[in-house]
Parts: C-alpha cells; sequence; structure tokens
C-alpha cells in the first residue's frame, strides 16, 4: 500500500508544479466554478439572437455544449442541477459574470468572493482541444457521408442483372 501511496503523491506534485508552470507563463486568472463557461454561452446566445437563420445554430450549439461544465459540477457535488442551472442562467443574464458553483457546498456563489480560480492558459487549451475534437468528428462525418453518397450512386448506376435477363 505505501507503493501506491507514493505513487499517487508523485502525481499529486506533478499536477502542482503543472499548475505552477501554468501561472508563471501566463499569469492571469479567470474565475472557476463554470462562471467563465457560463458567461461564454451567455454571450453567444446573445450572438445567436442577432444571427437569422441557419447560421445561428453553431452559436447554440457551442453555447449549449459550454454548459455542461456547471452542469457536471452540479451534479458531481449533489445538487438539483436543473435549478441550479437555471439560477446561474438567470445571475449570468443580469451581469453577474463572477458567479459559479462551489463544489464543496453545491451552491451558486460569486467566484470572486470564493477565491476559485482556474488559470487562462489551461481554460483556453480546453476550448481550442474542445473545438479541433468537434472539427475532427465533423469531418470525420463528411467523410462517411460521402462515402455512403458514393455507395449509392454507384448502385443506381448499375443496371440491375435480374431485369437484364430474358425470360424464358
Amino acid at each position: 500500500a505505501s507503493k501506491d501511496v507514493l505513487n499517487e503523491v508523485e502525481r499529486n506534485l506533478h499536477d502542482a508544479l503543472g499548475v505552477c508552470r501554468n501561472i508563471f507563463l501566463n499569469p492571469k486568472l479567470l474565475p472557476g466554478g463554470g462562471a467563465t463557461e457560463m458567461m461564454l454561452s451567455q454571450h453567444l446566445l446573445e450572438k445567436a439572437k442577432s444571427i437569422e437563420g441557419l447560421q445561428q445554430l453553431p452559436y447554440k450549439a457551442v453555447a449549449y455544449a459550454l454548459e455542461i461544465i456547471p452542469k457536471t459540477l452540479a451534479q458531481n457535488c449533489g445538487a438539483d442541477v436543473v435549478r441550479i442551472i437555471t439560477e446561474l442562467r438567470a445571475k449570468h443574464a443580469e451581469g453577474g459574470s463572477y458567479f459559479g458553483i462551489d463544489g464543496n457546498l453545491g451552491k451558486i456563489t460569486d467566484m470572486k468572493e470564493g477565491n476559485i480560480w482556474e488559470p487562462v492558459l489551461v481554460k483556453s487549451q480546453v476550448i481550442k482541444s474542445a473545438i479541433e475534437a468537434s472539427a475532427m468528428l465533423l469531418r470525420i462525418d463528411d467523410i462517411v457521408s460521402g462515402i455512403k453518397k458514393k455507395g449509392q450512386q454507384a448502385s443506381k448506376m448499375q443496371p440491375n442483372a435480374e431485369n437484364d435477363q430474358e425470360t424464358v
């Protein structure tokens, strides 16, 4: 068991050093607890309202996807997810961009007052990775749907062997 404890301590120390490195590389912080994601979601939904037609759908999709972080935080701390997210949306709609979910209490709190912060470097990398993964999935989907379309067109162009045979 002591070997497992040492491995866990090593992982925690490695994580702590990584956080220190991130702070030294870019010493800027953002509010934690899903506050940043809710603020971005709110801004994207506002932008979507100013766009007509199908062009607003990507904005809405990304906005709702960003809300997964606060939803997961609420779920992990045992809170009523629907109620908490509704309250959090209302707080952000009123201009409270620092409000997020305190994972220890399961309540909405001001992240500035709770002193809950996340490094900008980590948050920007998470968002970049999520966008890259989404773009890759869309490219794969385009390739797969293109293969299906080619297969359907090829089968339409080939004559049906049963209809070509003469009946005796």
